[in-house]
């Protein structure tokens, strides 16, 4: 077992002193990132496995989203739909998300519960039932939830196109402790919560190393643009811009900039599109910097009944070649700093946010990170 300490450390703003994160390395390569938080008599436990839709062929679109469901119906020891019956019994909320790049299952509980989860999620890491007789109805299920999200007819090859060879095989090489990490943020010992992560995890063997992915788009030549026409009341723009991830120097000026287009009722898409014009209802710009791949910076608006979208999205370029050919004022920038870092001290007062900025960055390159990003803001 490889054993590790690190210190990460917050804004004295956030935190009275700084908090250790230690980091242990099990033998069968599950990585352990634990850190204590005294606020209060909670515990928030994180498995994260390295496995996303960037990780699914084209031809088995919906592997990951559906695994995450099944991993619910089930263990030899647990019955279907209990793991989320037993955390609420004993006053712990729990669920799962699937990301592009990653999968994790959570539960937040009392201090003296939270042995409950650690013990049924090492038993779904290597048993989960994967039986025939909940797979057609759970691919119904995700694919409602499909058609719900997007409000158009789900694609035939997704999820239909499925097997439960395929589900199987997918759990096989990416459901491993060697292309997984823990994180247990909140008010616990961590000589205990080590002893009772390598009794339960600690003892599933290391599988097959996963094949490792090199994702490159073609290089875009001319814009690309997509009409889609549906009765609505209300149109809508989004347009998107290719930008490096959290790797490039670059991710900290863009993670400013969609602060200084949107974020406030005095940010500039707002006070131009929805105020001034009023072209639009409701504006937004994102950026997500956590990506393993290159990313996007996206724009969004909603126009006003009534509005041309064209109009919207002429007001947008024009808004965007001011920024370009006119710096952006120091009071802007200094704001949008002072936001940024608000937003970033403010998340340390939640064990749960504390636990997502943590495996946010360990996904993308490790949590270490996590030092730099301040610095990289001011």
């Amino acid at each position: 077992m490889e054993l590790c300490f690190f210190r990460a450390f917050f804004p004295s703003s956030s935190l009275a002193e700084s908090s250790p994160v230690q980091e242990v390395v099990l033998d069968n390569g599950l990585k352990v990132l634990l850190l204590e938080d005294h606020k209060s008599p909670a515990v928030t436990f994180q498995v994260w496995y390295r496995v996303g839709s960037r990780n699914e062929k084209d031809v088995k679109s919906g592997l990951s989203h559906f695994l995450e469901h099944m991993r619910f119906k089930g263990t030899s020891k647990i019955g279907p739909g209990e793991f989320m019956r037993i955390i609420a019994r004993q006053g712990g909320r729990s669920n799962a998300l699937t990301l592009q790049d990653t999968t994790v299952y959570f539960a937040t509980m009392s201090r003296d519960k939270i042995e409950f989860c650690v013990s049924m999620e090492a038993d779904r890491m290597v048993r989960a039932c994967m039986n025939e007789e909940h797979f057609e109805a759970e691919k119904n299920v995700v694919m409602e939830e499909r058609r719900l999200r997007t409000d158009l007819p789900p694609p035939c090859r997704w999820p239909s196109t499925l097997s439960p060879e395929d589900l199987k095989n997918y759990y096989r090489t990416y459901y491993a402790p060697n292309n997984a990490f823990i994180v247990v943020v909140g008010d616990f010992p961590p000589s205990a919560m080590l002893t009772q992560i390598k009794a339960t995890f600690g003892k599933i063997p290391r599988g097959p190393t996963p094949p490792k992915l090199l994702i490159k788009e073609r290089p875009q030549t001319g814009e690309r643009r997509v009409i889609l026409k549906k009765e609505a009341e209300l149109s809508f723009v989004l347009m998107a811009y290719h930008v490096p991830n959290l790797h490039n120097p670059d991710s900290y000026a863009l993670d400013l900039l969609s602060v200084v287009l949107a974020e406030g009722r005095s940010s500039r898409l707002h006070r131009d599109l929805v105020y001034g014009q009023r072209l639009s209802r409701r504006v937004d710009a994102g950026y997500d910097a956590f990506a393993i791949d290159s990313t996007i910076f996206s724009i969004e608006a909603q126009a006003m009944p009534g509005e041309d979208p064209a109009d919207v999205e002429h007001a947008i370029d024009e808004l965007l070649a001011k920024i370009k050919s006119e710096p952006i004022t120091e009071r802007e920038l200094q704001k949008a700093k002072n936001q940024v870092e608000a937003s970033f001290v403010f998340r340390q007062n939640s064990i749960f946010g504390q636990a997502m900025r943590i495996d946010h960055h360990e996904i993308t390159g490790g949590w270490s990170q996590i030092d730099r990003y301040l610095d990289g803001i001011r």
